[in-house]
């Protein structure tokens, strides 16, 4: 699911327990404002896609009622998970599930670190029951004409493979999802970078994982991250009833 490098990362994070056991901008807030959205009755089911350690499994099942599961390729992080918690090992690219298994799909700062995100968009797709819904939240870019700029940068900074709300809606739609809802939770991201830099951390693994030999200084990743707007996004998606 996650890269190597970037697994590692996350796994440091969360044996530190630096944010709580949350290692996303916006925490389990953003996913209450996710679930307001998606009108889930009490007893649906809900896989979440990149776990962790299964904090917010737990709060599905605890504080929503829901019949929640988690999956995470980690093994690390899945075992500082606690026991009773429904948490399996995979791959998003793969996930172990019959079709329409699920009244609902969580993937909260996931897939824009996978290695196959549109496999991994079809795969949740595939899970869900027809009218199931989707939920995302994950980096993007704000501006779409940075994109060029952004890409040449994918040998040494992570965020530069984000991609653009248009790309996302495109990967959705592919994946026969109609977006119910869009929202823009910036603020969220930058909250979470300076809480881990605080904390001693470089900065979110999202954002800047390197995957390749670093440039002298920041100064052309600094350049391209102001003219991207670098942002994060919260989005519903339903799949389609004649899926």
């Amino acid at each position: 699911m996650i890269d190597g490098l970037g697994c590692k990362v996350y796994e440091r994070i969360a044996a530190n327990g630096t944010t709580g056991g949350l290692i996303r901008p916006g925490g389990l807030e953003l996913t209450d404002r996710a679930l307001s959205l998606c009108a889930f009755p009490p007893g649906s089911r809900l896989l979440d896609v990149g776990c962790g350690t299964g904090a917010t499994v737990k709060h599905l099942i605890e504080r929503h009622g829901f019949l929640a599961a988690g999956i995470d390729s980690s093994l690390p992080m899945l075992m500082l998970g606690q026991k009773c918690l429904p948490l399996i090992r995979a791959e998003a690219e793969n996930l172990p599930f019959r079709d329409g298994e699920w009244d609902g799909v969580l993937a909260e700062c996931t897939l824009s670190v996978t290695g196959a995100p549109d496999i991994a968009f079809r795969e949740c797709a595939r899970v869900l029951r027809r009218g199931g819904k989707l939920i995302l939240s994950d980096v993007y870019l704000k501006n779409s004409k940075a994109v060029p700029e952004a890409r040449a940068l994918q040998a040494v900074c992570q965020f530069a493979r984000a991609p653009a709300q248009e790309e996302l809606m495109s990967r959705l739609e592919k994946a026969g999802c109609q977006v119910l809802a869009w929202e823009d939770h910036s603020a969220a991201l930058k909250h979470f970078a300076a809480q881990l830099i605080l904390s001693g951390e470089a900065g979110p693994p999202s954002l800047r994982v390197p995957t390749g030999p670093q440039p002298s200084d920041d100064t052309e990743i600094e350049q391209a991250a102001s003219f991207a707007w670098l942002g994060y996004f919260l989005a519903v998606a339903m799949k389609s009833l004649n899926g």
